[in-house]
């Protein structure tokens, strides 16, 4: 049964992995590395391409310089040339790969019949980010071209991305709930990074780093010892929200940056943990089930963690969070 739901999600997503721009950048490497200029068809290819496009927005977006000249030197400068081999075969084993197997993983962790509509780019660029953008327009996930990142570190990051695009579509912003309320939860959601985790890993009993360095994996296993702490700290944070100590979404946002932290912070570790938590106490279709429901999640992660010596939610938070 479960086979043939997911059949049939894999079956209603609309995703395309695109790599024009990409492509394009490798052809000018390969004609500055034979000694000759690119001629002008290639870097009008280059420009317009759908990536180069998109990444165009962005950075405009973000009030960014970017020009086709400085990208011009970015992309003719000797130390960039010089890494069209490993780009070249980066780019072929990611492609190779594909989005079946991170689209299977990502569904496994949402509601049945849920929509995964995205396009996943595959850009080489100056900086060295990958990101999601236009969520709610038209849901773009950009992947710097990295030689150091392996094939398996492309379906992990590729399936937690579009867990994300699908947890959206599932799980909508709230409404129709008192302000205060309805920012607390929202918030909350954010424990969707966990549920991205354990989705891209493939499991509960699989470590969310496997397929990381093992400085990654140390590093996760640090921030995991933290889980107590930091779950005090969220559970503060949204009482300040409900209290109103926290006025709005801004100063939330910025209350909740250390949660997000530099590389993985508390939204990950104890979503991750939470999550896992309950699929192993309940089995996954409960852990799917209260995916939309922070206020569910919180209070099965509580019954999973009876009889062990972990921190819990208060029953003040729990009951207010439920809009009681």
């Amino acid at each position: 049964m479960l086979a043939l739901v997911l059949a049939s999600a894999l079956a209603a997503d609309d995703l395309r992995l695109v790599t024009d721009e990409a492509e394009a950048a490798l052809a000018i490497f390969i004609a500055e590395n034979q000694g000759n200029e690119a001629p002008s068809a290639l870097w009008e290819r280059l420009f317009d391409s759908e990536g180069y496009r998109l990444l165009q927005r962005r950075e405009e977006s973000m009030q960014r310089p970017f020009s086709n000249a400085d990208f011009r030197k970015f992309l003719t400068a000797p130390a960039t040339v010089a890494e069209q081999p490993a780009l070249q075969r980066t780019l072929e084993e990611w492609r190779g790969r594909g989005l079946r197997e991170p689209s299977r993983r990502a569904h496994a962790y949402l509601p049945p019949d849920t929509p995964i509509r995205a396009r996943v780019f595959i850009l080489i660029k100056p900086r060295h980010n990958s990101f999601v953008f236009e969520p709610k327009k038209a849901p773009a996930i950009v992947l710097y071209l990295d030689p150091a990142r392996t094939a398996e570190q492309f379906e992990n990051t590729a399936a937690h991305e579009l867990h994300h695009i699908g947890y959206s579509a599932a799980c909508p912003e709230s409404k129709g709930l008192p302000p205060k309320l309805a920012l607390a939860r929202d918030f909350a959601k954010a424990f969707g990074e966990g549920l991205a985790m354990l989705a891209a890993a493939g499991g509960p009993d699989v470590h969310p780093h496997a397929a990381s360095p093992a400085s990654d994996r140390a590093r996760w296993d640090r921030d995991l010892a933290n889980f107590d702490s930091d779950l005090g700290a969220v559970e503060r944070f949204l009482l300040d929200i409900l209290d109103g100590r926290i006025a709005d979404e801004q100063q939330a946002m910025k209350a909740a940056g250390p949660f997000w932290g530099e590389t993985q912070g508390a939204w990950y570790t104890v979503g991750w943990k939470m999550a896992a938590m309950v699929e192993q106490k309940f089995g996954r279709a409960r852990l799917i089930e209260a995916e939309c429901d922070p206020a569910a999640l919180l209070r099965d992660y509580n019954r999973a963690a009876e009889g062990r010596a972990l921190a819990r939610w208060s029953p003040s938070l729990l009951d207010r969070l439920s809009g009681r």
